[in-house]
């Protein structure tokens, strides 16, 4: 029996044109083939139009939105738009026409978001500081490959992020909307002002209590009291906590109230907004060394082969004063470091002090310099009379234990003057929230931090603790450029599958959040 051949699909007539996106690619592209139809085959999907019709029904999986997609519109010419598996039987010549072109803008939009991403970050996220992802894919050419025997998914493959953590990241998304299938609670919020102690009684308990069970922290049980927090609750908080990055005190707090009032879809929603932000980064060798630093984690990993070799507590910059995301190469350590203080704080806070008292430079072991670095009596200057926007000099703290630089720093020059750094207020590690800096890093453990990047058998521990303790700055550079990675991911998945989240900190997520779903109509590159 000879094989029914494809209608010729009149594409140019089509009204549906005004509506899409990739106008002229669709129509260039078709005429090429003599308007035969890719995604149709006797009036009903073809194999690659299942494909794709399943691969944008997915897309929610890499945190986007179907509807973007031309979802909807698909959904609506099937014969069964309620139903998981949709069907598409006996379509006029016209809808058959309109079903190709949505798939085949939908599959060109969908090319474009897994590659850069829906949204674009410099118009949106001041604090990305990351270059532009540089993309010259050429669609079309990709269409043809569906049109030469490549399935729908090993194509949409080529552009997906290069990162294990992406690919973890969509299967946790995965885990995530079969939670959400079986949820059955109530998500009002239940406010906690202050903290609830174990043996304690709080009306937000019984909810709490349900919630913590809900994420397999803590077995169902049926309590003597509902509203008392009780030791088998106080058990499984803390292992709620220890999974979610919190301290593991065993304490309800704001912070824990407020993570566990999120319900399976707003943990969705974050994922999703983190998602897009590992869209956004420009190719990097994930296999490589590099130093990672996750701002919204308050914590720094040293990265060999995928492995982290070490990892450590960070204090990362306050509210007003965010640490921006952006790569640069690290290429020396500098021990026992002078603290170049910013104009700001000289022209703000060192100037009226030393009008009050003119010792404040010595209790505090700085100095005056010029600007090439020589030392300048301060007394020869009069403060009384002295402008902060006219002081011709420059100021710096001298090494020693009470530098607010610590005992050593890490540099990878860039243009925003940040820097991974020593602390003398070493306390404030314990803290839970961490957004205490100026903007610079600073690092637990900065001794171990340093011979790891050494990696030299002549810095023994001991010689480490006396370049670290000198009266001198001391400029050791590395033998090769380590790159340091800033991000702010308030959500990723491990290597073991298991879903993380932070708090947004910077409160970055919101608007990420209402431009995901923001239904797009401005078109990416093709």
């Amino acid at each position: 029996m000879k094989e029914e051949l494809p209608i010729a699909l009149d594409i140019e007539s089509s009204s549906l044109l005004d509506e899409l996106t990739y106008t002229d690619e669709i129509v260039d592209f078709y005429k090429k083939r003599d308007y035969l139809e890719i995604w149709l085959f006797n009036g009903s999907p073809s194999k690659s139009g299942e494909e794709l019709i399943e691969a944008i029904a997915d897309s929610k999986y890499d945190g986007l939105q179907p509807e973007d997609y031309n979802w909807r519109q698909i959904s609506n010419l099937s014969t069964n738009p309620d139903k998981k598996k949709r069907k598409f039987k006996n379509l006029s010549t016209d809808e058959q026409v309109r079903l190709e072109i949505l798939l085949s803008d939908g599959f060109f939009k969908l090319l474009h978001d897994l590659e850069s991403g829906k949204v674009d970050p410099a118009k949106l996220d001041p604090q990305w500081k990351f270059e532009a992802k540089s993309t010259n894919t050429n669609y079309s050419k990709l269409l043809d490959e569906i049109v030469n025997g490549n399935s729908v998914p090993e194509t949409l493959a080529k552009v997906y992020p290069n990162s294990k953590i992406y690919r973890r990241s969509k299967e946790a998304i995965q885990k995530l909307y079969a939670i959400l299938d079986r949820d059955t609670l109530t998500w009002e919020f239940e406010a906690v002002k202050g903290a609830i102690e174990v043996g304690e009684h709080h009306p937000a308990i019984p909810n709490l209590r349900k919630r913590i069970s809900f994420w397999d922290f803590l077995k169902p049980y049926e309590p003597t009291n509902t509203t008392q927090f009780d030791s088998v609750m106080y058990e499984g908080l803390k292992r709620y906590q220890k999974a979610n990055g919190m301290n593991p005190d065993g304490v309800i707090g704001e912070l824990v109230a407020e993570s566990l009032n999120k319900s399976p879809q707003d943990f969705i929603d974050i994922a999703s907004i983190n998602m897009e932000r590992l869209r956004w980064m420009p190719e990097l060798d994930w296999e490589e060394e590099m130093v990672l630093v996750n701002i919204a984690n308050y914590q720094l990993d040293y990265i060999e082969q995928s492995d982290t070799v070490f990892s450590a507590k960070v204090i990362v910059g306050k509210e007003y004063s965010e640490s921006p995301t952006f790569v640069a190469p690290m290429t020396y350590i500098a021990f026992s470091p002078y603290w170049n203080i910013p104009f700001s704080i000289t022209q703000d806070e060192i100037i009226p002090a030393m009008k009050k008292d003119e010792s404040y430079l010595s209790k505090k072991n700085m100095e005056v310099t010029t600007a090439s670095g020589e030392p300048v009596n301060h007394k020869t200057i009069n403060w009384s009379k002295m402008k902060g926007n006219e002081f011709p000099y420059f100021i710096r703290q001298k090494p020693g234990g009470d530098n607010s630089l610590g005992l050593v720093k890490f540099m990878f020059p860039n243009e925003y003057n940040i820097y991974i750094h020593d602390t003398p207020a070493r306390g404030l590690f314990s803290k839970e929230s961490r957004a205490l800096s100026h903007g610079c890093i600073r690092i637990q453990n900065p001794d171990q931090f340093a011979k790891i990047l050494l990696d030299d058998d002549s810095w023994s521990d001991e010689k480490i603790r006396i370049a670290m303790n000198q009266d001198t700055e001391e400029v050791v550079l590395l033998n090769r450029k380590i790159p340091v990675v800033l991000v702010y991911l308030t959500f990723w998945a491990d290597e073991n599958g298991d879903s993380h989240f932070r708090s947004d900190i910077y409160d970055r997520d919101r608007a990420l959040l209402d431009a995901l779903k923001t239904h797009k109509s401005s078109r990416g590159k093709s």
